[in-house]
C-alpha cells in the first residue's frame, strides 16, 4: 500500500515538500492520544530479546533514526511512535541558519538513493535547547544531539562554535554527536584530521561536562565514508585515547559509485550527500574496521544503506551496538522499523548467539593495520 501511495502521491512532489508533508502528518498524529497509542501498538511493538545496553543507556532495540529527519527535535515522539526506539535530532548549529539554496534534495528511486545538500538547515542551538527543555515525554525514547558547525563561522572560530552548542544542548541529550563529515558544510570535512579534531573533542567534552555537573553525557563522533583507511584507523586511535563513548559510521558520501545506470545521469551529478543503498558496502567496511581497532572499547553505531533487518543484522554481526537508517524509510514507509525489529528477532532466533550482544562483532573479522 506504502510503495503505491508513493507512487501515486509522494513521488510526484518535491522531495522536501514532500518529507515536510510526511512529518506534519507524523507530529499530528503523534498529539492525538487515541491515533499515538494505536499507532504505536501497531508499528512498534517490543521484542524482549531485542533489548539493548549502550553507554550505560537502556533502549527497547539497536535500531533508532539518524540524524537529519528531525533537525529541530519537533517529533521525538512521533518517530517512537513508529518504532524507532532512539532518535538522533539535528544537526543543530550554533547559530540559526537557513541552509542551502533550493531545490537541494533528490531522489534517485530506481536506485533506493537520496543526495542533499540541505546544509544544516535548523533554528539553531538555543531554540532546540528551549525546545527539548520543555518537552513533555510521551514515550521513553533515548535522545541523540547531533551538532555541526555553523557555515558563517570561519575555521578559526570552529571550536567556538561547537562549544556554544554543546554547553546548551547537552543537558537535554541523552548523548552528544559531534558531526564533521557532511559534505555540505564548506571546508567541514577538514576538521576530521587529528591535528584539527583533538582540540575540538577536547573543548566540547569540557563544554559538556560544564554544563551538565554530576552527569557525563556520552559524546560520539560522525565521520564520512570517504576517510581513507589510515584516516579511519587515527580517528579510531584518537576517540579511545580521549575517551569518547563512541564512533557513528557512516554520514553521506560524495562519491557516485554505481550510480548513472538506473538513475537519470542529470540526477547523479546533482551535488551533496548521497545516502542510501549505494552507500551500502563502504558503511559495512569502515564499521568493520572500526571494531577491527577498537574492539569493545568504544560503542560503534552503523549507518548508511541500511534497508532491512538483514542489513541491520550484518552491521551488529559487523561490530555495531546499535544500527541507524533514514533513507530507506522515505521509500519503506511507516512499516518499515516494525520489519526491522521483526527480522533482527528471528535472525536471532536462530544464530548461535544467546544475546544480542554476544553477537555485537561476532563476525566482524580481521583488518590489517
Amino acid at each position: 500500500m506504502y510503495a503505491l501511495f508513493f507512487r501515486l502521491f509522494f513521488r510526484r512532489m518535491d522531495a522536501e515538500r514532500a518529507h515536510r508533508t510526511a512529518f506534519r502528518w507524523i507530529r499530528l498524529t503523534a498529539r492525538v492520544p487515541v491515533l499515538r497509542t494505536c499507532v504505536a501498538a501497531a508499528l512498534a511493538p517490543r521484542h524482549e530479546e531485542l533489548r539493548t545496553e549502550a553507554f550505560g543507556l537502556r533502549m527497547h532495540s539497536p535500531f533508532g533514526l539518524a540524524a537529519g529527519f528531525d533537525k529541530n527535535a519537533v517529533a521525538i515522539d512521533g518517530m517512537a511512535m513508529l518504532g524507532f526506539d532512539h532518535v538522533e535530532i539535528g544537526t543543530v548549529t550554533a547559530l540559526p541558519q537557513p541552509g542551502n539554496p533550493k531545490t537541494r534534495l533528490f531522489r534517485l528511486v530506481r536506485d533506493r538513493a537520496l543526495i542533499n545538500r540541505m546544509g544544516f538547515n535548523n533554528d539553531g542551538s538555543a531554540a532546540v535547547a528551549a525546545r527539548l527543555g520543555a518537552r513533555r515525554e510521551v514515550f521513553r525514547t533515548v535522545v541523540g544531539v547531533n551538532i555541526g558547525k555553523t557555515k558563517a563561522v570561519p575555521e578559526a572560530e570552529a571550536v567556538a562554535d561547537y562549544v556554544a552548542s554543546a554547553g546548551r544542548l547537552a543537558p537535554h541529550a541523552d548523548y552528544l554527536v559531534v558531526n564533521v563529515s557532511s559534505p555540505n558544510t564548506p571546508g567541514l570535512r577538514d576538521l576530521q584530521a587529528v591535528g584539527h579534531l583533538r582540540p575540538l573533542l577536547t573543548a566540547v567534552r569540557e563544554a559538556a561536562d560544564r554544563s551538565v555537573p554530576g552527569r557525563r553525557v556520552p559524546l560520539l563522533v560522525k565521520i564520512a565514508p570517504d576517510l581513507a583507511d589510515e584516516d579511519v584507523d587515527a580517528v579510531a586511535d584518537l576517540a579511545v585515547e580521549l575517551g569518547l563513548d563512541g564512533i557513528i559510521a557512516t554520514n553521506t558520501t560524495i562519491a557516485r559509485d554505481g550510480l548513472g545506470l538506473l538513475s537519470p545521469p542529470a540526477l547523479t551529478a546533482e551535488t551533496g550527500g548521497l545516502s542510501g543503498a549505494p552507500l551500502k558496502e563502504r558503511s559495512l567496511q569502515v564499521l568493520r574496521r572500526l571494531y577491527a581497532r577498537v574492539g569493545d572499547r568504544l560503542t560503534l553505531v552503523g549507518v548508511g544503506g541500511v534497508e532491512n533487518a538483514e542489513d541491520a543484522w550484518q552491521r551488529v554481526l559487523a561490530g555495531a551496538t546499535l544500527v541507524q537508517g533514514y533513507s530507506a524509510f522515505i521509500y519503506q514507509g511507516p512499516f518499515w522499523a516494525r520489519g526491522i525489529h521483526k527480522g533482527l528477532a528471528a535472525r536471532l532466533a536462530a544464530s548461535e548467539y544467546a544475546t544480542l550482544a554476544d553477537a555485537v562483532g561476532a563476525q566482524a573479522g580481521k583488518v590489517a593495520a
